[in-house]
């Protein structure tokens, strides 16, 4: 699996305390073996972001990507749940 970040993740991981940066790293490991493991809580959107899915990083904060073709995934947004917004 190739895993692309756009500008505006890079943005928001930067600016998340560590705790949470290597919280997501974990959960990306998690994800590249399987992007279903029951642990993300893996989703499909809906509304604008029908085409777009999330999975948990904690609690609190979420992963907003998009399955692409040949096993390319991108992904767009880390945050709270105000990133659905």
């Amino acid at each position: 699996m190739i895993i692309r970040y756009t500008a505006k993740f890079k943005r928001e991981y930067s600016k998340l305390i560590l705790e949470i940066q290597k919280k997501a790293e974990t959960r990306e490991k998690v994800f590249r073996l399987s992007p279903f493991a029951p642990t993300l809580k893996t989703h499909k959107l809906s509304g604008d972001l029908e085409d777009l899915w999330a999975f948990s990083v904690d609690y609190n904060y979420r992963i907003i990507f998009e399955f692409l073709e040949n096993e390319i995934v991108i992904f767009h947004s880390i945050g709270d749940h105000d990133i659905y917004k």
